[in-house]
């Protein structure tokens, strides 16, 4: 397989997977922003719902963009134009959606797999605003993400320019 099939591939899946992640995301925190106006029961009843596979969607959509966008970084590497460093952007952004579900959200999610919708944990309001806060850091960060990743393959190579140009 050639470097340019490779490269041609990365992009689909960076931007196929990128943008179901940045997505969903989103749908998740119009979800989570219309839940603070209700309860603690209603709140830790959706929150399981929520629990029960969307972690899954998730992990399957980030990993794939994190390994294609590293590999686009890889092979952009050499020529250092504007589509590397969009490119190194939006892997850096990634780096920190994984890190910010690591260290806040995947904690905070395991520890409300235990909550009971009648019996909600006292502190169930601090913790839901430790865990929107850090999921609008890590949407965010995936909206940009796939901004980059977007404009990255709208960026024309100089040995573009020069064909367009003859």
């Amino acid at each position: 397989m050639t470097n340019s099939v490779i490269v041609t591939i990365a992009r689909f899946v960076s931007l196929l997977f990128g943008g179901i992640f940045a997505g969903f995301l989103v749908t998740v925190l119009v979800i989570e922003s219309t839940l603070r106006s209700f309860d603690a029961a209603v709140y830790t009843q959706v929150r399981l719902v929520e629990l029960a596979h969307l972690d899954d969607l998730a992990t399957a959509a980030l990993v794939p963009t994190l390994i294609a966008t590293a590999a686009l970084v890889f092979f952009a590497a050499r020529v250092r134009g504007r589509t590397f460093w969009l490119t190194l952007t939006a892997l850096i952004l990634l780096v920190v959606v994984f890190a910010t579900s690591l260290l806040v959200n995947v904690p905070i999610n395991t520890d409300q797999l235990t909550w009971n919708v009648q019996a909600p944990p006292a502190d169930w309001a601090s913790v839901r605003d430790r865990w929107q806060i850090a999921h609008a850091v890590r949407t965010g960060a995936a909206v940009l993400a796939f901004g980059c990743l977007s404009a990255a393959v709208m960026a024309k190579s100089p040995s573009t320019r020069q064909t367009t140009r003859a």
